[in-house]
């Protein structure tokens, strides 16, 4: 597949670029992208969550009335979780969510998701914007030329590109990565890809 390369002016360049058509334009595998969105989401759980049990609340353990003759049903301590302000039965603990995934599964779940933006036309390829300093101005300028400033954007740079990730930070629904750190989550929560003409290189790098 083969696409025009932008300007970051809005206008086109007499440059085109072609997507790999391993990484592009490949069988996409559902369960794959599944599992690896799965994957990235356990592992960004903190799993610090905990309740306390009967036997850890604190109260008293005396018991509340009589056992029979009361015409009501037996109640213990007021630790009992039938209470309110009693025990959490069977609550969370502080556990690990993270689990492993092979290697060749995230890496065709993430070419999936990349084939899934490249059928819907959903990638956009743009000349490497240079910036002196952090402008927030002068992003929102290059995407309001394509009509992206109210789409959830994400912006693939060839390295850590300072002054691009500082000014995109205060737009709520641009986010920008390193192409090396693409992952299928970020692809998939963004509808719009906006790749940098100098991250191809390192995207063609993820079939190595």
């Amino acid at each position: 597949m083969e696409l025009k390369v932008y300007k970051t002016d809005g206008s086109e360049s007499t440059k085109t670029v072609t997507l790999n058509d391993n990484i592009f334009n490949i069988e996409p595998n559902d369960h794959a992208i599944w599992l690896d969105v799965k994957h990235i989401l356990a592992n960004k759980r903190q799993g610090t969550h905990d309740t306390l049990e009967k036997s850890t609340i604190s109260g008293s353990t005396r018991k509340l009335k009589r056992q029979k003759g009361t015409g009501g049903a037996r109640a213990g301590s007021i630790k009992s979780p039938l209470l309110r302000g009693g025990a959490t039965i069977f609550g969370p603990h502080p556990r690990d969510y993270s689990f492993k995934l092979n290697k060749k599964i995230k890496r065709l779940a993430r070419f999936s998701a990349l084939t899934y933006k490249a059928k819907d036309d959903h990638i956009l390829v743009i000349e490497d914007l240079v910036l002196d300093a952090p402008k927030t101005k002068d992003v929102l300028e290059m995407l309001m030329k394509f009509n992206l400033e109210k789409t959830k954007t994400l912006i693939l740079t060839n390295d850590t590109n300072t002054n691009v990730h500082l000014s995109a930070r205060n737009l709520p629904k641009i986010m920008v990565i390193r192409a090396c750190d693409l992952n299928t989550y970020d692809i998939l929560h963004a509808k719009q890809l906006i790749i940098f003409e100098n991250s191809m290189a390192e995207i063609n790098k993820m079939q190595e």
